[in-house]
């Protein structure tokens, strides 16, 4: 079997098909841990109905989202001139990179997909396209954008945690089993592992997007607090636990979506190379 990299055309097919696949598949869950996480309480902003509320915007999203991901990885972590024995370096460089690439399409996502899980607009925007539209009439083009920052904060730990441990778990696994590639199953379970052990260390990260995306002051009128100090207040006033607020579902969400994710891209990437 080759052991060659996919081109940027198939990481960029794969990408797509699991970054559909896990965002629709574990998309009620993604919305129990937004909700659980949102300031005005899990009940407030939902409790369990409409759990499907905003999956519009993830329709749109995931797909491009997740491809460039992939082809940014794939190619950096083909090129980027680092030695061998430096391999961990490489796949954090390419990930972190791939990640911003990545938040250009997924942020704007996001911001439509919180405020439409969390009722953030009540009844004027009980749908993805309503809330896109109440998003540029009130905040214009960079109103997509908020929580860009507090994304990338996020994202670039995550990722920096997850592929690294996803390359070495798989690497690990090939010599145990004396076979590379791994089987699509056999790379979804190393993902699952890493991702879920990414997720929960970069909890405090996720809730501080999540509430700079459900902020709706108007930051032309008023200084809105930075992100150290937004991680403050809610540690002072709300208390510890606060940080950690949806830490089971993304956990369980991402150790999940990342066996799906992660397998669905080995299984897409199998089949168009023709391994």
């Amino acid at each position: 079997m080759s052991e060659k990299g996919p081109t940027f055309y198939q990481s960029l097919v794969a990408g797509g098909i699991a970054g559909t696949s896990v965002d629709l598949l574990f998309f009620p869950i993604d919305t129990i841990k937004t909700r659980l996480q949102a300031s005005q309480g899990f009940l407030r902003a939902g409790g369990f109905s409409g759990i499907y509320r905003g999956i519009g915007s993830v329709v749109v999203g995931s797909a491009p989202g997740a491809a460039l991901f992939f082809c940014t990885y794939d190619t950096l972590k083909q090129t980027i001139p680092l030695p061998a024995h430096l391999a961990p370096a490489t796949h954090m460089i390419s990930a972190s990179i791939g990640e911003v690439a990545a938040c250009l399409v997924r942020v704007p996502t996001e911001v439509i997909k919180t405020r439409t899980q969390t009722a953030t607009y009540g009844d004027k925007a009980a749908s993805s396209l309503a809330a896109a539209r109440l998003v540029l009439s009130t905040e214009g083009v960079k109103g997509f954008y908020r929580g860009f920052g507090s994304t990338i904060m996020r994202e670039i730990p995550f990722t920096s945690l997850q592929f690294p441990m996803y390359e070495y778990f798989k690497y690990r696994l090939s010599q145990t089993v004396h076979r590379k590639p791994l089987y699509a199953h056999e790379a979804g379970a190393c993902g699952s592992v890493a991702g879920g052990i990414a997720a929960a260390l970069t909890t405090p990260l996720d809730v501080l997007k999540t509430r700079v995306m459900l902020d709706l002051r108007d930051p032309s009128h008023q200084k809105l607090p930075s992100l150290a100090t937004r991680l403050r207040q809610i540690y002072t006033t709300e208390g510890p636990k606060a940080l950690f607020a949806g830490v089971v579902p993304r956990t369980l969400w991402i150790s999940a979506g990342g066996a799906v994710f992660l397998g669905m891209y080995e299984w897409a990437v199998h089949g168009l190379m023709g391994w």
